[in-house]
């Protein structure tokens, strides 16, 4: 009656599809599910919000590194 195979992904599975196509690692159960179950948004959201994340830390470090080798 109450199947989790035919609810929406939460957060968090959104998340973790997110990163795991972002690494190119997802696998083909969550991928039929998100295709499925899923709503657009939620994964363009999600998606542009780890991207500009992802962008930032990479940012930071590379100041990080630039600062602690004095250039």
């Amino acid at each position: 009656m109450d199947d989790p195979h035919n609810k929406p992904p939460t957060f968090w599975q959104v998340l973790h599809s997110v990163m795991a196509a972002a690494f190119g690692v997802q696998s083909a159960k969550n991928r039929s599910r998100d295709f499925t179950h899923g709503k657009p948004g939620q994964f363009l959201l999600v998606g542009l919000l780890f991207t500009v994340g992802f962008a930032l830390t990479l940012f930071a470090i590379v100041k990080l590194v630039v600062y602690l080798a004095g250039v």
